[in-house]
């Protein structure tokens, strides 16, 4: 029987990773993501149809991020209770993150639900509950880099450094079917050379198959150190406007990033210390998280914790772990920077936020990650110069700064570098998790540099290896 191949998500859009391998003897999910930002193609946060699950034998995740490990639970609600492989910082990154979509869905069907009943519509249940979740937390099994372990039959498997968040991997298979063997490296999510924090990116030299993301496979984005000088030059000036500065952050990852750059603003006196506050809970697990990592982090960073623990340098950093605590931020007077979810503006705690400060001239919005085409964020990094939230119509007078250079995927240059050693064995390759303005033009690049024709796969689509 030959290996196959199928696309359950992240198939020209960067949201709901998931890819099936099958061969005669075993069948494996790789990521298994939830659709976010996508308005009306939400619905698709469902079991697939053609996903069996007393066929699967295992589950292997690259890192842990909403996107690559939010239908998990559907898993376990169709009774899914085999392994679930992952590096051992992802398993407490994962639960940490279903556990919050779980708590966020319910809230959502509870309000949705408020209103069907007054209307007599049928009432709505939420994808999953947080009893799914802790089954699946059962499930998960702790790998390390660069070692190689059977994960079923005829199918062994092999994490590397990513360089995207804490615990993030490619995966490369070696799959043995009639006597030859393929491998098959899926890249994950590519963090960009040279990021504060995280280790680089380390990749593979040689495969059979690729599929890889190109969630900025057109552009390259600006230079780290000009990007660190724009975000102090922003910090200063609103600081000197004594104006609120809000970012929507992913609670995983960019937050610790720019945690990080202001301990080191503090640190050299670039402005006097203010108020910082973590106005997401699940921010503040996630940050506990990392420091509880510390061994994984780069040189750099080791080398300035080494010198005096950052904590001594964020001693203004202050979490609002209840709904009470994030409202009264409202009352704060500036300056003082709030970071709270979600990194999208799809919910969360960052709408009433944005609400309160969008109409403010002397606020900035500051965005530094990907905003999916649909989302809120999006439309406000696009220019909209009016905002319909909550029902209210918000003209948008405070500065909004993009950031592009903070973000977690690597860009054109970094994912041609990744793909460079393997290219020379002419793999076939996949690009996915990317918008069609990011991974058309890397299909171009890719053809003009390696000689390789990507292949473009659509949702659901199903090939031959």
């Amino acid at each position: 029987m030959p290996i196959h191949l199928s696309f359950l998500g992240a198939a020209g859009c960067v949201t709901g990773s998931a890819y099936l391998i099958q061969t005669s003897r075993a069948q494996i999910l790789i990521d298994f993501g939830l659709f976010q930002g996508m308005g009306d193609k939400e619905d698709l946060n469902q079991m697939p149809p053609s996903l069996d699950v007393s066929k699967l034998n295992a589950v292997l995740l690259t890192h842990a991020h909403l996107d690559h490990t939010g239908r998990l639970p559907l898993l376990s609600r169709h009774g899914y209770t085999g392994p679930i492989y992952c590096t051992t910082s992802t398993i407490a990154l994962c639960g940490l993150i279903l556990r919050d979509s779980a708590h966020l869905q319910m809230m959502d069907v509870e309000r949705a639900n408020r209103k069907r009943e007054r209307s007599g519509a049928p009432l709505l249940e939420p994808i999953y509950t947080a009893e799914h979740v802790a089954q699946v937390f059962d499930l998960l099994q702790g790998v390390e880099y660069d070692i190689t372990r059977e994960v079923a039959p005829g199918i062994r498997a092999r994490w590397v450094e990513a360089g995207h968040m804490l615990g993030s991997a490619s995966i490369q298979l070696c799959i043995e079917e009639d006597g030859d063997t393929k491998a098959v490296v899926f890249s994950g999510d590519i963090g960009a050379k040279g990021a504060p924090i995280l280790k680089d990116a380390v990749g593979f030299k040689s495969a059979d198959v690729v599929v890889m993301e190109s969630t900025y496979g057109d552009r390259d984005h600006k230079p780290l150190q000009e990007t660190v000088e724009e975000f102090e030059e922003i910090i200063r000036d609103t600081v000197a406007r004594r104006g609120k500065i809000l970012v929507p952050v992913f609670a995983v990852g960019r937050t610790q990033l720019l945690l990080y750059l202001l301990a080191q603003l503090f640190r050299r006196k670039v402005v006097p210390k203010f108020p910082i506050y973590l106005d997401s809970p699940m921010a503040t697990e996630a940050t506990k998280i990392y420091w509880e990592h510390l061994k994984l982090f780069d040189e750099d960073f080791q080398a300035l914790h080494l010198e005096r623990p950052l904590a001594e340098d964020l001693s203004m950093l202050e979490s609002t772990p209840t709904a009470e605590d994030s409202k009264a931020l409202n009352d704060k007077p500036g300056p003082c920077l709030i970071m709270a979810g979600s990194g999208m503006c799809t919910g969360g705690r960052i709408l009433h936020h944005l609400r309160h400060n969008l109409g403010k001239p002397e606020a900035s919005i500051l965005i530094v990650g990907f905003q999916s085409e649909g989302s809120l964020g999006r439309r406000i990094v696009d220019g909209d110069k009016e905002i319909v939230m909550f029902g209210e119509r918000i003209q948008v007078k405070a500065r909004i700064h993009t950031l592009g250079g903070f973000s977690a995927h690597a860009g054109k240059t970094d994912l041609l570098g990744w793909l460079s050693p393997i290219a020379k064995d002419k793999p076939r390759l996949f690009l996915t998790h990317g918008e069609s303005r990011g991974r058309e033009p890397l299909a171009q690049y890719v053809r003009k540099q390696f000689g390789l024709n990507a292949e473009l796969p659509v949702l659901g689509q199903r090939v031959q290896l």
